[in-house]
């Protein structure tokens, strides 16, 4: 078997593939073997029917298309990879000669990965957060703390910010309840996430046992965005109590004695928070830079295969929560039209299309491979995220053969990592991040371990 390429555009090319009908002859004995198993012929036993009966009772044009519709995948394939050509489309597979005898001659089209040429990614320069941690960011933390310790009395007053209520709600519209809008005995603290527009409005001046009725709009549901009344009544009024910030608090909330230890630990935590929030931000940047920086051609029907997809995902996202794209559009604070959200959503797709390809030509160029324990943890990582128990998303990934997928993520991460490591990535204070020494925690390894490593 011999095969060429035929560039038709950028990202389209027709592959020739001519065989010999000698190297054909196994595929035709195999055509033999299988169809004799399954006619029946008095006098031969099932899979013992010679050629010529099988040619006889069935016919020789069926044994040559039973052929030959096995073997062209295992040639398609075959001269895709001698061809060294990444396939983005299903094949139009054409059937140009093959009579009985002579060579056979098939030509694909297909759409392919174009060829990309990198910039210096040296030349790149990237300005990420400073990884600095206010006073606030500590202090904040500590109140989270203080507030998982606080105690609850039940008292006698008006509801106040801060103060944990039961209530009960009830939403109608024109008069008649909604059936689906109505709940009893529900925890809400006043002044934190707020169910409703309005309903911290309404329970502030209220004791126990009393209701108010406030106008608002419906989130999600069927009547998403109608204006509905709601009555709120709260069944108790508890007042939270902190913890005095003192070591006995550091004691009971930390393995630290004092405030001090406490603050200090905070601090480092954070940090290393803020730390890899700058990775995750200099990666998106040295990605977008290089997209930026280059031209690819893409196949349109590969971006229009995506943008259905993406939008397709939204709308059913949204259809969950009982609103339409349109009605999404509208309420987001800078509202668009429907043509300026498909413009954005064809610029992000194309980009998103073009910053794969440039992974994956690192991942070609630098033979980047994945070993065992890089894709164990990948998976672990994945399962973690996804809140499902490990063994069970094993077991979905390799009931679902995703496994080559998660392979292309551990290495285009890898790819990615390698982008940024190569790039000058600075803070907002002007101080070049060597984030090559970055570990997974969000501490820097020192030098001896970045070597050994």
């Amino acid at each position: 078997m011999k095969s060429s390429t035929e560039s038709l555009s950028p990202t389209r090319v027709k592959l020739t593939i001519e065989v010999p009908f000698d190297e054909f002859q196994p595929s035709l004995d195999a055509a033999y073997r299988t169809i004799g198993s399954q006619v029946t012929v008095p006098g031969f036993r099932k899979g013992k029917i010679p050629a010529a009966i099988i040619d006889q009772r069935v016919g020789r044009a069926a044994v040559l298309d039973e052929a030959i519709n096995s073997a062209l995948p295992n040639w398609y394939n075959e001269a895709v990879q001698e061809q060294d050509l990444m396939p983005l489309s299903q094949p139009e597979i054409d059937l140009t000669k093959f009579n009985d005898g002579e060579p056979i001659e098939i030509t694909a089209e297909l759409d392919v990965r174009p060829a990309i040429e990198l910039p210096d990614i040296s030349s790149i320069e990237v300005t990420v957060e400073t990884a600095e941690v206010a006073d606030a960011d500590v202090d904040e933390q500590v109140e989270g703390l203080r507030e998982r310790f606080a105690t609850f009395t039940e008292v006698d007053r008006a509801a106040a910010e801060g103060d944990a209520l039961t209530i009960d709600l009830s939403a109608a519209k024109d008069g008649e309840p909604i059936e689906a809008a109505q709940a009893e005995g529900m925890p809400y603290t006043v002044g934190k996430i707020t169910m409703l527009d309005g309903l911290d409005e309404a329970v502030q001046g209220l004791k126990a046992g009393e209701s108010a009725t406030f106008s608002t709009q419906l989130a999600g549901g069927d009547l998403a965005g109608d204006e509905v009344e709601v009555t709120v009544t709260v069944k108790d009024v508890k007042e939270q109590h902190l913890p005095e910030l003192d070591e006995e608090f550091a004691q009971m909330a930390s393995e630290f004695d004092t405030v001090e230890e406490l603050r200090a630990d905070l601090v480092e935590r954070l940090t290393r928070g803020k730390r890899l929030e700058q990775a995750a931000e200099a990666r998106d940047a040295v990605l977008e830079k290089i997209v930026e920086q280059i031209e690819v051609p893409l196949p349109e029907e590969l971006v229009a295969s995506e943008i259905g997809a993406r939008r397709q995902q939204m709308e059913a996202e949204l259809a969950g929560i009982g609103m339409t794209l349109e009605d999404y559009l509208k309420d987001q604070e800078n509202g668009q039209t429907i043509e300026e959200f498909e413009a954005e959503l064809d610029r992000n797709v194309r980009d998103a299309i073009v910053a794969q390809f440039v992974l994956d030509e690192i991942i070609r160029r630098d033979e980047i491979q994945v070993d065992d324990a890089e894709l164990t943890q990948h998976i672990l990582r994945r399962a973690q995220q996804s809140g499902q128990d490990p063994q069970s998303f094993i077991q979905h990934i390799m009931e679902h053969n995703h496994v080559p997928e998660m392979m292309n993520e551990v290495m285009r991460g890898k790819a990615l990592a390698q982008l940024v490591e190569n790039a000058k990535v600075v803070d907002g204070n002007g101080d070049s991040l060597d984030l090559a020494r970055l570990q997974a925690d969000g501490s820097y390894a020192d030098d001896a371990e970045t070597t050994e490593a």
